[in-house]
C-alpha cells in the first residue's frame, strides 16, 4: 500500500481540501441501509473528541494522544471494532467526565488503527448511527456507558422540496469549491459522486468551516429535512463570507501584488546586503540603541528618541520618509547633547596666544580675557554674545579662531550674507522630503560639543524674502534667555545653545534690526593706522605668503619703506586685504625668478617696487595745496574705513543761484543749503557785503561723481569752503575737519571718529577740527593713532571760521 497521506479533523473542511490525500470510498444507499439494519449494543466505550463531531457515515482520521484514548482504541480494535464518539464541551479540558462531554453522539466503527513515527495513535473511523448516552458505567480506564437510539425521521425520495434542498446544497457546495482557491477542484468530484442524500448531509455539515458547537447543534436535529435546511444556511453564510472575502481581495490585488513585489525585491536586496557584509535594517537599529546607551542625553530626549526608534523599526523601507526618519535618529545620535569641551583658564596663555595671531583689536582681547577671569571663578556662567564690527579685512572673523584656541574650545562658523530662508537657521519639518536640520544645529553636530566658539558671520548681509525673515529667527539664537532651549524644526526638540560662544561679525550696524542688534554686545573693530599695517604685514601677512609660496624668509625680505610705499601707493583700506594682495605679487615676481634662476633683489628698493607692481595709483586722497579759495578737505566715513573728500566750491555771475554737484544725497544737500543760508545771515559778522549773493551764482561740487556721498558731516566742511570762496581768503594749511551744523550756528557731533582720524593720518593732516561733544570719542582711542595730530573742539561756527580761515589772500584772488 502506498504511504497514506491523512486528513487532520482540524483542517477537514471543503476549504482546505488535499489532493494528495488517499480517500476511504464514499458511502452508497446499500451501505446506508446495512448500517440502518444493525442493532445498537447496550454498552459502548465511549470516546471524547476534542474538536470535531463525527456524523453518521462519514469517514474521518483521528490523532489519540490521551493515554485512555490509545487504551480504549486498542481494545477496540482487538474487540468489536466498535465504539461510541462524542464531543467535549469544552477542547482544553485535558480529562474529561461525564459533566464536560455532550450527551449525543455517534456510534463509530473502527477501519484502520496507524502508529505514527512521533508516537501518536491515529485512527481512522466512520460514523453509523447517532445514539444518546443513558447512564455512565465507568470511567476507568476509560469511560463506558450504556446507551440508547435516537430516532431519525428520513423523508421519502418524492418529497419535492426535500429533494430541492439536496439540490441547493449540492450546487452551494460546488459554488464554495470553484470559489475558494484553496480547495482543489477534483473535491468537486466527491460532492457529484455522492448518491445518498442523508450521507450529502452528513458530509457537507462535518465539513463545513463552523464551530464544533454549531456542528454538534446540527447532529441533534433528528429530522433530516431540517437538518439539510440548517446545513443550508449555514452554506449560504459561508459562501456569502467567501464571496465578500474576494471581492476586497480583487480590489486590492493590484496593492498587494505592488507591496509583494517590493517586499520581495527588499527581501533578496537584504540577502545581497548581508552576503556582501553589509548592515541590514534590524542591525541597523540594534546598532542604534547601543550608541544611544552611551549618550548622556536625559530622560526626557532618551524617552523622544525611543519613541521615534521604534518608529523607525515600524517603517516600510520602501517609503520616502524611510530615509529621513534614519537621517533624525542618527542627528540625534550625532549631537554632543550635554557634552562639554573643557575650558582653559590660563589667562596669560590666552593673551599670548590673541597677541600673537592679531595687531591691536585691544578691546576685543580685553573682553575676552574678561569673560575667561570670570567664567574662572563661576563655572557654569552664560556665554557672551559679542557683535565686532568695522571695515573689511581688520580681523573680525579671523579673530574668532584665536579665540577658540585661547579658551581651548573647538570653532565653528556660518557666513550668513545672502541668507534669506528661515529654514537655513531653523531647519525644515520631517514632512518634506529632503529636510533637513538647520545650520545652527548642522554646526553644533560639526563641532562635537555643545559649547563651540560659533562665529556668525556677515550677520547684518541676512536678507528677508516670502520664505520667512532669518534675522527674526536669530532673535532665539542670540537671546541668553531662551538659546538653553532653541527649538529646530527637524530635532522637534529644544536644544541648549546657551554655552556657546557666539560671535557676530558685521560691516555695519544700520542694517541689523534693532531687536537683535539689543541683544549682542557690540565692540567696535576700527581700521589700522599705516604703522599698525606694517608691523602686520612684517609679523604677520609676509611669513604666512611665503609659506603659502613655498619660499622662505632669506629668499625674500620688505623693510619698513617698502611696506610703507605697498600701503600708500597701492591699498586704499581700513583692513589689510589689499596689502596682502599686493604682499602676494611682490613674492610672486620673487618665486618666477627662483623658478627660471634669474637674478632678482632679496630686499627691493622703492623703485624696484615701483616696477613690480607699477605705478602708485592711490595717492589722490594725499592732501592738497590751500592755494585755491574755497577748497576744503573733509572727513568722511565709509563702509571700508575712514576717507577724506574735497569740497570745492567757485563763484559765477549770475542771480544768486546755488547748484550742488557730486552725486550727494538728501542730507548732504541740505547741510550746503544751511551753509549758505548762514552766511547771508551773518554776513556782516563774516565781514561780507549783502549785495555780493545776488550777483553771483555758487556752485558746489564734491569730486568722485561715480560714489554717492550722504550724511551731515561736512556741514563746517562746506561752511568753511563758502567763507572761504566769498572773502577769497586761504584756508589753514594741513587741516581737515568734520561736524554737522545748524541754522541757529552750532556745530552737532558725528560718528565714526576713529575711521575719520585714521583717514587724516594716511593724508598727512596736522590739524583736525571736531565738535566739543566728539572729545570724549577722542579721548577713547589710543594715544599711538594720534600722535603728529593736533584737535581743535568747538561748538559755534564762528569757531571753525576764525580756526580754518586765515587772513592772508589767495593767489589771483577776485574781486568781489
Amino acid at each position: 500500500m502506498a504511504k497514506s497521506k491523512l486528513l487532520s479533523i482540524d483542517s477537514l473542511s471543503l476549504h482546505q481540501f488535499d489532493e494528495d490525500s488517499e480517500l476511504i470510498p464514499l458511502m452508497t444507499p446499500e451501505d446506508e441501509e446495512e448500517i440502518n439494519r444493525e442493532p445498537l449494543p447496550d454498552t459502548l466505550p465511549i470516546l471524547p473528541l476534542r474538536n470535531t463531531v463525527l456524523f453518521p457515515g462519514v469517514v474521518i482520521p483521528i490523532t489519540a494522544g490521551r493515554d485512555k484514548s490509545i487504551k480504549l482504541i486498542k481494545d477496540a480494535n482487538s474487540g468489536a471494532k466498535v465504539i461510541g464518539v462524542v464531543s467535549q464541551k469544552d477542547e482544553m479540558v485535558e480529562d474529561p467526565s461525564m459533566a464536560d462531554i455532550h450527551s449525543l453522539g455517534t456510534v463509530a466503527r473502527v477501519l484502520r488503527v496507524l502508529q505514527m513515527p512521533d508516537g501518536n495513535t491515529t485512527v481512522i473511523i466512520q460514523g453509523k448511527k447517532r445514539f444518546e448516552i443513558a447512564e455512565m458505567l465507568t470511567e476507568e480506564p476509560y469511560m463506558t456507558a450504556t446507551i440508547r437510539g435516537v430516532e431519525e425521521i428520513n423523508h421519502q425520495q418524492d418529497d419535492k422540496e426535500f429533494l430541492a434542498i439536496i439540490d441547493s446544497i449540492k450546487e452551494l457546495a460546488l459554488q464554495i469549491i470553484r470559489e475558494n482557491p484553496n480547495i482543489p477542484s477534483e473535491a468537486s468530484f466527491a460532492i457529484e459522486n455522492i448518491q445518498s442524500n442523508s450521507f450529502l448531509i452528513n458530509f457537507v455539515s462535518s465539513n463545513m468551516n463552523i464551530s464544533v458547537k454549531e456542528k454538534q447543534k446540527l447532529l441533534r436535529i433528528g429530522n433530516l429535512k431540517e437538518r439539510a435546511l440548517a446545513t443550508l444556511k449555514l452554506m449560504n453564510v459561508e459562501f456569502q463570507k467567501l464571496e465578500l472575502k474576494n471581492d476586497i481581495q480583487s480590489k486590492v490585488r493590484h496593492d498587494l501584488d505592488q507591496q509583494q513585489r517590493e517586499y520581495f525585491l527588499h527581501q533578496q536586496m537584504k540577502t545581497i546586503q548581508e552576503e556582501l557584509g553589509g548592515v541590514t535594517g534590524e542591525q541597523e537599529v540594534e546598532e542604534m540603541r547601543k550608541r544611544a546607551k552611551k549618550k548622556k542625553w536625559d530622560s526626557k530626549v532618551k524617552e523622544h528618541f525611543e519613541k521615534e526608534l521604534s518608529k523607525f523599526q515600524r517603517m516600510n523601507p520602501q517609503v520616502a520618509e524611510y530615509s529621513i526618519q534614519r537621517n533624525f535618529l542618527e542627528l540625534y545620535l550625532d549631537l554632543p547633547w550635554n557634552s562639554y569641551s573643557k575650558d582653559k583658564f590660563d589667562l596669560k596663555k590666552a593673551e599670548i596666544i590673541l597677541d600673537r595671531d592679531h595687531y591691536g583689536l585691544e578691546d576685543v582681547k580685553k573682553r575676552i580675557i574678561e569673560y575667561l577671569a570670570v567664567l574662572k571663578l563661576r563655572n557654569d556662567m552664560k556665554s557672551p554674545i559679542l557683535c565686532l564690527y568695522g571695515p573689511p579685512g581688520v580681523g573680525k572673523t579671523s579673530l574668532g579662531r584665536s579665540v577658540a584656541e585661547a579658551l581651548g574650545r573647538e570653532y565653528v562658523r556660518i557666513s550668513l550674507g545672502g541668507l534669506r530662508d528661515e529654514a537655513e537657521i531653523r531647519g525644515h519639518r520631517k514632512t518634506y522630503i529632503g529636510a533637513m536640520p538647520g545650520r545652527i544645529i548642522q554646526s553644533i553636530k560639526k563641532a562635537g560639543t555643545s559649547n563651540p566658539v560659533f562665529i556668525l558671520d556677515e550677520i547684518d548681509k541676512l536678507s528677508s524674502s516670502h520664505q520667512g525673515d532669518p534675522s527674526s529667527a536669530m532673535l532665539e539664537v542670540l537671546d541668553p534667555e531662551q538659546n538653553n532651549e532653541f527649538y529646530d524644526n527637524f530635532l522637534e526638540f529644544g536644544y541648549d545653545l546657551s554655552k556657546v560662544m557666539f560671535i557676530a561679525t558685521a560691516n555695519s550696524l544700520s542694517t541689523i534690526q534693532p531687536a537683535l542688534r539689543d541683544r549682542m554686545e557690540i565692540i567696535n573693530v576700527s581700521g589700522y593706522t599705516v604703522e599698525e599695517k606694517v608691523e602686520i604685514g612684517r609679523k604677520h601677512l609676509m611669513p604666512k605668503q611665503l609659506e603659502e609660496h613655498g619660499m622662505k624668509s632669506e629668499q625674500l625680505q620688505l623693510g619698513k619703506p617698502q611696506l610703507e610705499k605697498v600701503i600708500e601707493g597701492y591699498t586704499r583700506e581700513s583692513g589689510v586685504r589689499g596689502l596682502e594682495k599686493q604682499i602676494a605679487k611682490l613674492i610672486r615676481n620673487a618665486a618666477k625668478s627662483i623658478a627660471m634662476d634669474e637674478a632678482y633683489s632679496l630686499s627691493p628698493n622703492l623703485e624696484e617696487i615701483e616696477d613690480i607692481l607699477g605705478p602708485a595709483r592711490l595717492e589722490r586722497d594725499k592732501y592738497e595745496n590751500n592755494d585755491v579759495a574755497g577748497v576744503v578737505t573733509g572727513l568722511a566715513w565709509t563702509s571700508v574705513g575712514g576717507d577724506i573728500l574735497f569740497i570745492e566750491s567757485i563763484l559765477s555771475t549770475g542771480k544768486g543761484n546755488l547748484n550742488i554737484t557730486g552725486n550727494l544725497g538728501k542730507v548732504m544737500k541740505e547741510s550746503a543749503t544751511i551753509a549758505m543760508e548762514y552766511i547771508k545771515a551773518n554776513a556782516e559778522k563774516i565781514g561780507l557785503e549783502t549785495d555780493i549773493f545776488d550777483k553771483y551764482n555758487v556752485h558746489i561740487h564734491v569730486p568722485e561723481g561715480a560714489t554717492p556721498k550722504d550724511g551731515p558731516s561736512a556741514g563746517i566742511t562746506m561752511l568753511t569752503s563758502l567763507v572761504s570762496l566769498f572773502t577769497q581768503r586761504k584756508v589753514k594749511k594741513s587741516i581737515a575737519m568734520t561736524g554737522e551744523i545748524t541754522l541757529r550756528g552750532k556745530v552737532l557731533p558725528v560718528g565714526g571718529i576713529k575711521e575719520k582720524i585714521l583717514a587724516a593720518k594716511r593724508a598727512k593732516i596736522k590739524e583736525i577740527i571736531l565738535c566739543e561733544e566728539n572729545r570724549k570719542d577722542v579721548e577713547e582711542i589710543k594715544a599711538d593713532y594720534l600722535k603728529g595730530l593736533k584737535f581743535h573742539y568747538v561748538s559755534e561756527m564762528t569757531d571753525v571760521i576764525e580756526l580754518a580761515v586765515t587772513k592772508q589772500k589767495v593767489k589771483n584772488a577776485k574781486k568781489l
